[in-house]
């Protein structure tokens, strides 16, 4: 695509974002992972419960704190203290499945939301996009963990294998940058998942890339300053009390959810443009399509 093709999506992005109601749509979602995001943590601790690694999840929540915004780490750990002083296996055995259900109506609301992005419409049962957003919350979830695990090790960690598993010294000078490499690009993957298998669309993997480095990008960039903003400049604790931390958290979802379809926005208007106009849906993809289009195309010319 040329630079004229690219400003041209850049464009119908922006009008899609107003056309979509995209800040509303922003609010909604934020709203349907605020319900999945704790019901999530809970059922990582269990399975991490499992494993003999102390402190783990808690490794997880500092992490994780790196990335939230000040105020809103204490609301996660008010929460999830609370929460968690039953035994993890029994939230594990008895009440794993119902919380994997509250967990994917966060990504049931995204499959929803990224179909509006794609201006697709979304013609299947109930069940099959309730499995599909199982299968993404699990998929997703695997996929950030493993970049928090990278993330978690640390910087030492190549010389750590160099001198345990006689790897390489070239392996432990280099994975100090590798391992931050590995976290993004897990992420990034994790985002083109999303962007790739929710939408009823058609699409190649990779035209999904420029959304999901956008989407990292500015998440990681917004995060940032919103921690300063609250650390610095917002006094939410103050005029709020106890509610000031929850409205920090759902101001980072709600900004969170925005950058997820802006990047969707983006990929749209990309594929569009490379496509000559059309996004066709899945199910309208085949050899007897192409070849009837091909044949039109000729009779035309």
């Amino acid at each position: 695509m040329d630079v004229g093709g690219i400003k041209r999506a850049v464009a119908r992005t922006y009008s899609d974002i107003i056309r979509h109601h995209t800040l509303q749509t922003s609010a909604a979602l934020a709203y349907y992972l605020v319900l999945s995001i704790f019901p999530g943590l809970i059922l990582l601790s269990a399975i991490l419960g499992l494993f003999p690694f102390p402190n783990s999840f808690a490794q997880v929540l500092f992490y994780m704190g790196r990335i939230l915004p000040p105020d809103a780490v204490g609301v996660v750990y008010s929460v999830l203290g609370d929460v968690l002083k039953s035994h993890h296996g029994t939230w594990l055995s008895v009440g794993m499945l119902g919380t994997i259900w509250v967990t994917s109506t966060a990504f049931d609301a995204m499959i929803e939301a990224l179909n509006i992005a794609y201006d697709a419409t979304d013609d299947r049962p109930f069940w099959k996009s309730r499995v599909l957003a199982i299968a993404l919350a699990i998929c997703m979830g695997g996929l950030l963990f493993a970049a928090l695990a990278v993330m978690m090790v640390g910087p030492r960690f190549g010389a750590w294998l160099a001198i345990h598993l006689k790897v390489s010294m070239g392996f432990a000078a280099a994975w100090p940058i590798l391992h931050w490499t590995l976290g993004i690009g897990l992420t990034i993957l994790a985002v083109e998942i999303i962007y790739f298998f929710a939408p009823r669309v058609k699409q190649r993997f990779l035209a999904t890339l420029p959304g999901a480095i956008l989407f990292v990008a500015v998440w990681v960039g917004l995060s940032f300053l919103l921690g300063v903003y609250f650390r610095h400049f917002a006094s939410y604790s103050r005029t709020y009390g106890a509610l000031g931390g929850m409205i920090a958290f759902m101001t980072w979802l709600y900004w969170t959810s925005f950058v997820l379809l802006l990047g969707a926005e983006l990929n749209s208007e990309l594929a569009k443009s490379s496509a000559k106009g059309s996004l066709l849906p899945k199910e309208d993809f085949g050899p007897d399509r192409d070849s009837t289009e091909s044949s039109d195309k000729d009779r035309a010319a």
